[in-house]
């Protein structure tokens, strides 16, 4: 099945991605949708990232775009969506991929400024872009919105804020879907599980001090599905799923995709 979101308009907040040997999820969702043909706006904080995603999307002969942004000020939540609507005349796609969770920790240790500063990205972002993107979606009577969520949501003890960041996303998609669904407006979360990005798995590398293959093979044993993480792929084809019209009639879905972890007891 090809052309999945043709002449649909895609934002994609974080589409750029830090370095490392694999795909993001943004950049991964990126390139997928465009090659569904979407036209594609890339956003990420560090704009060069974007317009590398961007450039890697047109090179393919898809239609992106790419725009610097910092989605925990409300201005530039605005002005995203302004562009959008500039540039491509519509929004049908909102896709949150922006999450952090540098100096997090387990309650007594976290530290206050680290707690504020990951909900407000986390979870404060991804309200102030969904606030952004509602009105032009309720005008048009149609939209779908994306959420990247986590198994944090649900499991863990040693990063508070990422946690209760997630936890507080889930419950921002069910809120979206109830209050815009007579709108034709769409909110959905995928909770993903361990993916081996560059984020996640050079991030802990150089945070840790230890090599990429070291903690790629740890991570790789406590995935339950084929003893091995997602990637930035697996993301991307669920949330092409629900950002299509073939899940037209799925809203306030909170979607695992994480090999099995969430179901495992014990």
């Amino acid at each position: 099945m090809t052309g999945r979101l043709e002449g649909k308009v895609a934002v994609i907040v974080g589409a750029g991605q830090t370095p490392g040997e694999t795909v993001g999820n943004g950049r991964a969702m990126a390139l997928l949708f465009a090659r569904e043909g979407a036209q594609v706006l890339c956003v990420d904080r560090v704009a060069e990232r974007a317009e590398e995603t961007a450039a890697m999307v047109v090179e393919e002969g898809g239609a992106a775009q790419a725009i610097g942004a910092d989605i925990a000020r409300a201005a530039d939540c605005n002005r995203v969506v302004e562009e959008a609507r500039a540039r491509f005349g519509r929004l049908d796609v909102l896709v949150n991929n922006v999450g952090i969770g540098g100096g997090d920790g387990p309650a007594h240790r976290l530290e206050e400024a680290a707690f504020d500063r990951i909900l407000a990205v986390n979870l404060k972002g991804m309200w102030l872009t969904i606030k952004a993107a509602l009105p032009v979606m309720r005008e048009q009577g149609a939209g779908s919105i994306v959420n990247i969520s986590s198994l944090a949501a649900r499991a863990g003890g040693i990063q508070l804020a990422y946690e209760v960041s997630k936890a507080g996303v889930n419950r921002l998609t069910t809120s979206v879907a109830q209050s815009n669904a007579r709108y034709g407006v769409r909110c959905n979360a995928i909770m993903m599980g361990y993916m081996d990005t560059p984020m996640a798995v050079s991030g802990i590398a150089r945070a840790s001090g230890r090599s990429t293959a070291e903690v790629r093979a740890e991570r790789d044993a406590r995935v339950p599905l084929g003893g091995k993480m997602g990637t930035g792929w697996d993301t991307a084809y669920a949330a092409l799923f629900l950002a299509s019209d073939e899940a037209g009639f799925i809203s306030g879905a909170i979607l695992p995709v994480d090999g099995a972890m969430g179901v495992r007891i014990g």
